[in-house]
């Protein structure tokens, strides 16, 4: 009986599936890191090419 108890429940320990939780929120947050240096990335080549496009628009001012 106990042994059909563990298949139904997917194996998982006596905590009644704290591991998938742990590997979901695991999975959350590495998600939430790549996100996160997505926009730092992307906010960082934005603010880049800002700068570069103020150094090109002085460059060809009429001095």
């Amino acid at each position: 009986m106990e042994q059909q108890e563990r298949v139904r429940g997917g194996g998982r320990g006596p905590e009644g599936g704290r591991d998938d939780a742990e590997a979901g929120y695991e999975r959350w947050k590495g998600k939430g890191v790549a996100l996160r240096a997505f926009f730092y990335i992307a906010g960082t080549h934005l603010f880049a090419g800002f700068i570069w496009l103020l150094f090109t628009l002085g460059e060809h001012a009429q001095k």
